[in-house]
């Protein structure tokens, strides 16, 4: 079947559908996606998916402007209804699949969505959603639609229009989850999203013979351009687990697949890092002095990073970790393992790279230089520590925020800077080093800016920690910390203490410890006034960050 899609320009048109038909037409025979432990379709199947979709759309009357929502795990059939949708200059709408149903209503209501395509194991949550714009809910994995005999989908039916698309055309929108609480929709043209994957590419190699391994939520951004939209352009391979990435589930994955690429958020490689790292190197009183000693140091982590790299199946040449900050003794540690560790900064008004380094130009702590074709700037720098506001401008900037020109003209300048809401630093070399969200910031009784993730990532490196969270209440320096309950459980086991409140005792005498350790390493007005112990882990968004906006 030929092509019915009309390019507007012979040069490089930065569309979805222009995008696909180059690399059908690159690397048509090459694999493209899969369930992992299922033979991959070829990017000429994905493509006939892909025409029959859009020809189901057609007699489902879903035209350009339409919104099509989808809230599913990830599989090929994701890529598939997004494909199909923009291809056609419809809008796209991926739904977190950890948003609640009344989330879920809301994003359906808000959006207008036309049609959702639901997998089966998150259909329960829309079974009671009223929405006067929803007409089909189809489900993503054979496209029935509920309640619906007369239409069937065919893989064999046949486009019977064509489609043009502008680079400017709204091809998604995506609402944040947020560490704020309050979600928006970020519009995203053609333009703001393959510009980025275009741009983002050129950090690493990538060709046809890369195996991508997929473990974040295709719905974030993050995930959709980096390891989605990237993969596409460059004739790889993508493999989705199609579950929550378990130890165990993940483990067999990367035996089977040996990834080439991943993307990660740092709170995965964190655990690894304090669950199999840590405890192997403490487990003996010889390697865990020794492990003080930088020298001696450097090469326990050379050693443990080549059993890392085995554990993720030993091919790996770039680990993308974003969404969140890195903490800054796993960083050392990868990169003292000589693992193939790279960083990212960004948001979702940004579709989502603004900022990243390659598996070689890493720096400790920093997120690296600006994304090609994108301009940063540190708004109103203080002229001290030359912190402030990151702004960015290029063609991944953001539309704007959908139905809501007041929240938009708030981030947007007139002249189209974005106003990040991020802190940060450069370095003589524009590698930047993002301190803060100015949200999150903290003035000081005297005026002085204190920032609660430096103070954190101090916190988190203290023995037994998990995460914490630093805030100010009541005039006060709080540290919220949620220890590890079940390491403390088993260092009782084993020491067969049968004291009650054991670890009660321990936590008590632990939050001393810490506020003293804490206090003796930062200046005056960042020390704790007090130090309290979180029971249970705390809320995250798709990407781990804390949900901040309920612990304040």
């Amino acid at each position: 079947m030929q092509s019915k899609f009309i390019m507007m320009t012979p040069n490089k048109n930065l569309t979805f559908p222009a995008i696909f038909a180059e690399t059908v037409k690159k690397f048509g025979s090459s694999k493209a996606m899969a369930l992992v432990g299922q033979t991959p379709i070829t990017y000429n199947e994905l493509d006939t998916k892909i025409k029959a979709l859009i020809a189901f759309y057609e007699k489902l009357d879903i035209h350009a402007g339409d919104k099509v929502a989808i809230l599913s795990t990830n599989m090929p059939n994701w890529g598939v209804v997004y494909y199909a949708t923009t291809f056609i200059g419809a809008v796209i709408v991926p739904i977190l699949p950890d948003f609640t149903q009344f989330e879920i209503e809301n994003i359906l209501n808000h959006s207008e969505a036309k049609a959702v395509f639901v997998s089966k194991g998150l259909a329960s949550k829309i079974d009671k959603i009223n929405s006067e714009s929803l007409e089909f809910t189809i489900a993503i994995e054979d496209f029935e639609i509920k309640n619906e005999t007369s239409v069937k989908f065919s893989l064999s039916a046949q486009v019977k229009n064509s489609y043009h698309v502008n680079e400017d055309d709204m091809a998604a929108i995506i609402y944040t989850s947020g560490t704020t609480g309050s979600s928006k929709g970020v519009m995203l043209s053609h333009k703001n999203i393959c510009s980025n994957a275009t741009s983002a590419k050129h950090i690493h190699p990538i060709d046809e013979t890369d195996r991508f391994l997929s473990i974040l939520p295709l719905s974030h951004t993050y995930e959709n351009t980096l390891g989605f939209v990237i993969p596409m352009i460059a004739g790889s391979c993508i493999y989705y687990l199609g579950k929550t990435p378990v130890p165990s589930l993940l483990i067999s994955a990367l035996k089977e697949v040996k990834p080439t690429i991943m993307f990660s958020v740092p709170l995965i490689i964190e655990k690894i890092y304090k669950s199999k790292i840590l405890p192997t190197i403490n487990g003996k009183s010889i390697t865990k002095n020794l492990y003080k000693i930088p020298f001696f140091r450097k090469r326990l982590n050379a050693i443990a990073g080549k059993k890392l790299m085995e554990t993720f199946g030993g091919e790996l040449t770039f680990f993308g970790i974003g969404g969140a900050k890195l903490n800054d003794q796993v960083e050392l540690f990868l990169k003292e393992a000589k693992f193939p560790y790279a960083i990212g900064y960004g948001l979702t008004e940004t579709a989502p790279l603004i900022a990243g380094a390659g598996v070689n130009q890493t720096k400790h702590r920093s997120t690296g230089p600006a994304l090609d074709g994108v301009t940063l700037k540190i708004h109103n720098p203080d002229p001290k520590t030359q912190i402030g506001e990151v702004w960015a401008k290029g063609d991944n900037v953001m539309m704007g925020y959908y139905k809501d020109p007041e929240k938009t003209k708030e981030v947007l300048s007139d002249d189209g800077w974005l106003k990040t809401g991020d802190l940060a630093r450069m370095d003589k070399n524009n590698f930047l080093y993002v301190e803060s969200r100015l949200k999150n910031m903290i003035v000081g009784s005297s005026g002085e800016n204190i920032y609660p993730e430096a103070i954190e990532s101090l916190i988190n490196n203290f023995k037994h920690v998990v995460e914490s969270v630093v805030v100010e209440k009541k005039g006060k320096l709080v540290a919220m910390v949620y220890f590890n309950y079940e390491e403390l459980e088993q260092q009782y086991k084993y020491l067969k203490r049968e004291v009650s409140g054991y670890v009660d005792q321990q936590v008590d005498e632990l939050l001393e410890e810490l506020q003293v350790y804490v206090n003796s390493r930062v200046n005056k007005f960042s020390q704790l006034q007090l130090v309290v112990a979180q029971v249970d882990p705390f809320q995250k968004t798709a990407t781990h960050k804390i949900k901040r906006f309920l612990y304040c």
